[in-house]
């Protein structure tokens, strides 16, 4: 999702790392019938000994979590609601990129009212895993406001129950694996789901946290508590931060707003560097080390997921001094995120063009010039690079 979402000094993130774990440790707080076959023949179902066990992709099944390497995947640029997915699109990104993609992204906006079922179909049928932001968003989707009809204490007082419900009612008879995130990037400002809009640093005496982030935290549980009974046990769930908290305060840590390993299967973290034509480009160390190793301590096994990456490709008379240029940060990426952080196990990068206010482009595209389409092909060309999903056969 682009936003506008700041620009902390990746070298304040010591001392916010420290004490917000001391405040938190003083008060605990997812084509056609011919790739359908294809997959059934070519996913790892399990290996021993070198033997690979054949596994029905239309049966139960499981995504498992690759012991080497990581998955790659992408948001397609699938329209101003995320959800415009079509096969066409899906089928020329992989042809410009060179890999197929294991996780692709859309989203399903609670003002749309409905569940994504054709988008996932199109997803699942192509051999690909639906990852799928859940965003209690009314429309017209405006950024940078405060909470509207889908709020988060609207939903704790049952107002939504139906349509939470009939969503993972759909999500169930689905059946396939899929991959959900309710209230991404929560400890930014620019969803109405942020914990600024819902108390932000009150203390709550009660809960032991942060007014702000324990209502978030209690909205995740219910949701997923709500989803859980209507036996949708084909999703997973993936606790979606920004890399960095905006505002960049104590009370805005990760630890404030993890509803605990028990709703959780994944972490995920988006990391992006220059969105805007006046930003830097920081390199991928300084946005990902410090974020890496927060959400590694809210659980010691959980897989990490770089659920969104991207950087944008601007004039080079309006660079910043000093600025890395997309290709080499796209390259170093792509090294770093497969040999730097053992535990990151996805990597979906955000391709994405907008015009701006002031009528310039932000082009996240991984084709926004030759030697930016030549760093991502190649990178992802390694074969630590997983553009196929390892499936699991579970018990009928």
């Amino acid at each position: 999702m682009h936003v506008n979402r700041g620009s902390p000094l990746a070298g304040h993130s010591v001392f916010l790392q420290e004490t917000c774990e001391l405040a938190m440790r003083i008060d605990p707080v997812f084509r056609t019938t011919i790739a359908l076959i294809g997959l059934s023949l070519s996913l790892i179902g399990c290996r021993q000994h070198g033997a690979v066990a054949q596994v029905d992709p239309n049966g139960p099944v499981e995504v498992a979590i690759p012991e080497h390497g990581a998955y790659t995947g992408a948001f397609m640029d699938f329209g101003d609601e995320e959800d415009d997915v079509t096969l066409e699109t899906i089928e020329d990104f992989e042809e410009m990129v060179g890999k197929h993609q294991a996780i692709i992204v859309s989203s399903s906006y609670w003002g749309e009212q409905n569940f994504p079922v054709d988008n996932l179909n199109v997803i699942w049928r192509h051999a690909s895993m639906p990852l799928v932001f859940w965003s209690p968003w009314d429309k017209p989707y405006e950024e940078d406001h405060g909470p509207d009809k889908f709020s988060l204490t609207e939903i704790l007082a049952g107002k939504w129950d139906a349509y939470i419900d009939k969503w993972a009612d759909a999500a169930r008879d689905f059946g396939h694996p899929m991959i959900v995130v309710f209230g991404v990037e929560m400890n930014g400002t620019w969803f109405p789901w942020s914990g600024a809009y819902y108390g932000g640093a009150q203390w709550d005496p009660e809960s032991k946290n942060w007014k702000g982030p324990e209502t978030f935290r209690r909205a995740y549980r219910y949701v997923v508590d709500r989803v859980r009974a209507r036996g949708a046990s084909n999703i997973k769930w993936m606790f979606h931060t920004n890399n960095y908290p905006y505002p960049y305060e104590i009370w805005n840590c990760a630890a404030a707003y993890y509803p605990g390993s028990d709703y959780v299967d994944w972490l995920g973290l988006s990391v992006y560097g220059q969105q805007y034509k006046d930003e830097p480009n920081p390199d991928i160390p300084s946005l990902v080390d410090w974020p890496y190793e927060e959400m590694c301590r809210l659980d010691p096994h959980k897989p990490v997921m770089i659920a969104e990456w991207a950087t944008g490709e601007f004039p080079l008379a309006s660079a910043p001094p000093g600025a890395m240029h997309k290709p080499a940060w796209i390259k170093r990426g792509l090294e770093l995120f497969r040999t730097r952080y053992p535990r990151i196990k996805a990597a979906l990068y955000w391709h994405e063009r907008w015009q701006n206010a002031d009528g310039s482009y932000s082009n996240l595209r991984v084709n926004s010039s030759v030697e930016s389409l030549q760093a991502y092909r190649q990178g992802v060309a390694h074969p630590d690079w997983l553009g196929d999903l390892i499936l699991r056969a579970l018990p009928k």
